[in-house]
């Protein structure tokens, strides 16, 4: 494939040939290293950060290959190529996560170089999606489409591609290191359960600027982000961002993973951390580090608007099964006419966030007929195609629907997010996946999950939290317990703008009872709601006695 076959609209980072060299001389780079593994002239102790670096992991049965998808944007020539990638040297399917990037688990070694040129034609790679670095940067899958934003935050979440891309100073963080921007006052990115979460604002004047948040996230240990900035210049971002991380690149206990993140820095040192960023911005040589405004109008160049034609509003076909799709998956555009469409990767009895090579193909094609090329990847394991005429609603639902695509659950309780869990993961004490299916499966009647409302299920197999539980409204944790694996439920999390972290229910439930356990808690939620009344409410407003003395009655 071509690297310059772009669809003609697409509105996403094209590399030049700096760009381009640069990837070329990485592979040639890491070819070398994996033919010394492969000859036995590396241990895997030797190869393990070689390979790190490259987006290269050891799982339980294989390696696999994590592959940068920046900010979540792609275009269908590139989605057209995983699709290759994986049929070719995978199993068929690719697995897309919750940093907006896909992986392919089922990665031979002697393959990876192969697949990495692969990934090159199409100006794509695996750099940093791993290791104690700057990892991809996530925004919001609605960019440049939706009506509430202020300003595009694609901008910026390039601009900070580049900046920590082979970063010299963070090559060698204390931890991996996350960001998160946001251009709309309403938090669809889960910026405050971020290493650094950003909401890129406008103050009355209509100039650009950024409120900053550090020190959030899950895992062993979940904290709420605190705020360091109210107001950060456009023209000084990338010279606060640098201050942060010079910060914690000081300072983070590399002594200790369990204590290396930001997250705990941050913690500690309370009030102190932000006045040392401040004092670390004061002495930074502002010229150095200017983000003059010449360089935001090229980057900003490359995310202008399709050329959108001029439409009307129009009512959606009446067509029962379709406007149950509709009603689920589409959402307002900030041009007429027009309408985002959220494609759901979580089939009922399925895998949250794989897609088949088939059906990464047939999105491709129905994004180069409806979305001027482009598709975005969410923090919730879907996809989105922003830019979708109203008219084409109806033939865009009958594609998807023939690729098996066109589930009407976003939103609602079998829209789970998991991580891998036992089935793939090295570090993973129970499994993840089975439990998604299972649940999915117990509430698969469509007409009952739109009785049940927006109701958010997150599972992680592991206290690594991949799966977010901390920050869903119902939250399942499997672990380990002499031998058995055991699921911990935490209820009331949220990732928005209410962020906040789940509480313990209590005692953990069995792999044959977890599934159970939550239906006893949406039997509990629609017995005390109050019309109108989401689960998350009704638990903020009753607290968990009601929910506790359900799950823990005797029998």
């Amino acid at each position: 494939m071509n690297a310059l076959t772009y669809p003609p609209h697409a509105r996403t980072y094209r590399y030049d040939e700096i760009d381009r060299e640069f990837i070329r001389e990485r592979i040639v780079e890491f070819r070398g290293q994996i033919e010394r593994r492969l000859a036995g002239e590396l241990t895997e102790d030797e190869f393990k950060p070689l390979r790190l670096m490259n987006g290269l992991y050891l799982q339980l049965h294989a390696y696999m290959l994590r592959v940068a998808i920046p900010y979540g944007l792609l275009n269908s020539a590139q989605l057209r190529q995983l699709g290759a990638i994986a049929r070719r040297w995978d199993r068929g399917f690719g697995h897309f996560t919750t940093r907006q990037n896909i992986q392919f688990n089922w990665t031979k070694l002697e393959d990876v170089p192969a697949m990495l040129e692969a990934l090159a034609e199409v100006d794509m790679h695996a750099i940093q999606t791993s290791g104690n670095c700057i990892r991809n940067t996530t925004t919001d899958e609605y960019a440049g489409a939706t009506p509430d934003e202020v300003v595009d935050p694609r901008i910026y979440a390039e601009i900070l591609r580049q900046w920590s891309t082979l970063h010299p100073e963070f090559t060698w963080l204390p931890r991996k290191f996350k960001i998160a921007i946001t251009g709309s006052p309403n938090d669809r990115v889960a910026a405050q359960v971020h290493d650094v979460g950003v909401l890129a604002k406008r103050n009355e004047r209509g100039e650009v600027g950024f409120e900053i948040h550090a020190g959030g996230g899950l895992g062993r240990t979940p904290i709420i982000a605190r705020k360091l900035r109210d107001w950060v210049p456009e023209a000084e971002f990338l010279a606060y961002m640098e201050a942060v991380l010079r910060v914690y690149n000081a300072l983070g206990q590399r002594d200790n993973i369990y204590k290396a993140r930001i997250k705990i820095l941050v913690r500690d040192l309370g009030d102190e951390f932000a006045q040392m960023v401040e004092r670390e911005y004061e002495r930074m040589p502002r010229d150095k580090y200017r983000l003059d405004p010449e360089v935001v109008a090229a980057i900003a160049a490359h995310f202008a608007p399709p050329p959108f034609a001029a439409l009307e509003d129009q009512s959606l076909p009446d067509d029962p099964e379709f406007r149950q799709w509709a009603s689920a998956s589409v959402r307002a555009h900030r041009q007429p006419g027009y309408a985002s469409v959220t494609i759901s990767l979580k089939p009922i009895g399925g895998i949250p966030g794989d897609a088949s090579a088939e059906q990464m193909e047939a999105i491709a094609d129905l994004a180069e007929r409806h979305s001027f090329g482009e598709i975005r990847v969410t923090h919730v394991q879907n996809l989105v195609l922003p830019h979708v005429r109203q008219e084409d609603l109806y033939a865009l639902w009958e594609g998807l629907r023939a690729a098996g695509l066109a589930t009407p659950n976003i939103g609602l309780i079998s829209d789970i997010i998991a991580c891998p869990g036992m089935d793939y993961c090295a570090l993973a004490t129970a499994r993840s996946i089975p439990i998604a299916q299972r649940i999915s499966e117990r509430f698969a009647s469509l007409d009952r999950q739109h009785d049940i409302g927006e109701c958010f299920i997150n599972i992680s197999g592991c206290i690594n939290a991949c799966g977010h539980h901390h920050v869903a409204h119902i939250g399942i944790l499997g672990v380990d317990k002499r031998g058995e694996e055991v699921y911990q439920i935490t209820l009331g999390g949220s990732a928005t703008n209410d962020a906040a972290i789940g509480d313990l229910i209590g005692p953990a439930f069995s792999y044959d009872t977890v599934v159970d356990a939550v239906e006893t808690l949406i039997t509990t939620y629609i017995a005390h709601r109050a019309p109108g009344e989401r689960f998350i409410d009704t638990y903020r407003r009753l607290g968990a006695t009601p929910f506790k003395d359900a799950l823990y009655a005797p029998a």
